[in-house]
């Protein structure tokens, strides 16, 4: 087994690789998580056996890992929605993280009642832990920056945004159904707080938040301009903020943090939508003006503490993947995850996208190009650990490790080959 000295020369090998090689990987059609999960699977119990990470036995440390890692990326992710937010441009993205959700959710559910022999409730949980697209690992296909008006990266980074909160309430529906989750008569309780309560009050949680921190910060700046922010806590902050509120209230947290993101960016994109200032105006003292940046627009939370976020989200997904090839086996690739990863990516993802677009405008290579880009990832790895923590038996747990396990690294390495060339062909065309 590997100690702390190898795991550093391995990280930080990794790491100096990584930023060496960028140019050239951006040339080739492959994407980071591949490179990551390839480092993974050989130093991991699949070849050398260097390594091995139970996630039975920490379940409790990999929810908290990849619990923060889906914070910071819904929160990079929310603030990079366009401005401003309209019906017209998140209808698509809305259907998708709720309506194709739940489509998602019932074919992959029907699939493992029907197909695997699992319990009506080990089959709701399992579509429930698959179902949610990634924010983490599908940066290829994501919005890259805040002024990104890429129509495919708006509907699938807001879709991947909304999707990890509204997962939530069929995960406690799954839960409930084995008997670990109260749901009440006729399954009221679980519709009245899991599905309503807790959406709506996530929703708002995030949004009253997030626009009182753009307020709080644009006054600070307004009445000190020689006040100098930090930005980066104020983001982490939010996040930690609005994270809490979530739990104490039980509303979902990942939707408040998404959300929250959304409503910072927003207001103050309201407050300041063209305001500039020349850098050191003459006469005037450098500590006497508001912070402005490089190109002399007035720095805003939003934006100023997107890269440090961006690289907490790339530092995360490198360990998490590293550990998911420690976590594989040979036997991990059983018939029932290979078919499961297939009726996934192949039947209920394109099924589900195709019908809750059915009667909009969206284009249909647009329709085409969500419907194969459903990549699965870190958030279905942190519901898999809550699952487990909430109490499932290990029987259930480690049938549901195997599968989730097997569908993240194919995801990773279809996903990861296809996206640019297809993306290519897709602007081509455009």
């Amino acid at each position: 087994m590997m100690d702390a000295a190898a795991w550093f020369l391995l990280v930080g090998t990794l790491l100096l690789v990584m930023g060496v090689g960028a140019p050239f990987i951006r040339r080739i059609p492959i994407t980071s998580s591949m490179v990551y999960l390839a480092v993974g699977l050989i130093a991991g119990p699949t070849v050398l056996g260097l390594f091995h990470f139970n996630p039975l036995k920490q379940s409790g440390l990999l929810e908290i890992l990849t619990e923060i890692a889906v914070l910071i990326s819904l929160f990079s992710a929310g603030v990079k929605m366009p401005v401003p937010v309209s019906l017209a441009k998140w209808r698509s993205p809305i259907l998708l993280a709720f309506v194709a959700m739940a489509i998602n959710v019932a074919i992959v559910a029907a699939f493992g009642h029907f197909a695997l022999g699992m319990s009506l409730g080990a089959a709701v949980l399992l579509g429930a832990i698959l179902a949610p697209t990634d924010p983490v690992l599908a940066t290829d296909v994501q919005i890259r920056h805040p002024g990104d008006r890429d129509r495919l990266r708006f509907t699938l980074t807001c879709e991947a945004g909304m999707n990890d909160g509204s997962a939530f309430p069929f995960v406690m529906l799954g839960l409930g159904l084995l008997g670990l989750h109260e749901l009440g008569d006729f399954g009221l309780r679980w519709f009245a707080l899991d599905l309503v309560w807790a959406t709506v009050g996530g929703i708002a949680v995030g949004v009253i938040i997030g626009a009182l921190v753009a307020e709080l910060a644009a006054g600070l700046r307004r009445r000190w301009p020689a006040h100098a922010l930090l930005d980066d806590f104020l983001g982490l902050g939010l996040i930690g903020v609005v994270y809490g509120i979530s739990l104490v209230l039980n509303v979902w947290g990942f939707l408040a943090v998404f959300f929250g993101a959304v409503a910072l960016r927003q207001r103050e994109a309201a407050r300041q939508p063209s305001q500039k200032l020349e850098r050191n105006p003459a006469g005037d003292d450098e500590d006497d003006v508001p912070d402005i940046d490089d190109r002399g627009e007035i720095v805003r939370v939003s934006e100023a503490s997107l890269v440090f976020k961006e690289h907490i989200e790339r530092l995360s997904e490198l360990v998490l993947i590293l550990l998911i090839g420690g976590m594989l086996f040979i036997d991990s690739w059983s018939v029932r995850a290979v078919a499961t990863a297939m009726l996934l990516f192949f039947v209920a993802r394109p099924a589900s996208v195709l019908i809750s677009l059915s009667g909009t405008s969206t284009p249909r290579r647009l329709r085409s190009m969500a419907g194969w880009f459903g990549v699965r990832g870190i958030g279905s790895l942190y519901y898999l650990m809550y699952a487990i923590e909430h109490g499932i038996s290990e029987e259930l747990a480690l049938e549901l490790i195997h599968i989730t396990l097997v569908v993240v690294t194919l995801s990773i390495v279809f996903h990861g080959i296809s996206v640019k060339p297809m993306l290519k062909r897709f602007w081509r065309a455009s």
